[in-house]
């Protein structure tokens, strides 16, 4: 199982966790993505078949203070904001600028 972490528009900003099968996320993120975008999702899969991968994975939700780990991000009504996000949609693309030297020895070394 890999654990989703959901970012949307939601008031509560709570950013909740769910946890997706090997196949249900290999379906969301593809060639080793770990972001992506629920509007890319719908065009690639289509609406019925996001839907059918999602609906199992709403009833896995796991407490941050639970999870080993956050394995992929979703982020819901981000599409005019893709520009700030890797063109490859894997978190060790980040725009070197935008990330402390830390993550940048990290990130290098995971390329």
């Amino acid at each position: 199982m890999k654990n989703i972490q959901i970012i949307d528009g939601a008031e509560n900003a709570t950013f909740s966790l769910f946890q997706a099968t090997d196949e249900e996320f290999a379906d969301l993120f593809m060639d080793g993505t770990d972001i992506e975008l629920i509007e890319d999702v719908i065009v690639r899969l289509g609406d019925d078949r996001a839907t059918e991968i999602l609906k199992p994975i709403w009833d896995r939700p796991v407490l941050k203070r639970d999870a080993n780990g956050i394995h992929g991000t979703l982020f819901y009504d981000w599409a005019e904001r893709r520009q700030h996000l890797p063109v490859t949609k894997r978190e060790v693309d980040l725009d070197e600028w935008s990330i402390n030297e830390a993550q940048r020895s990290l990130f290098q070394s995971k390329r």
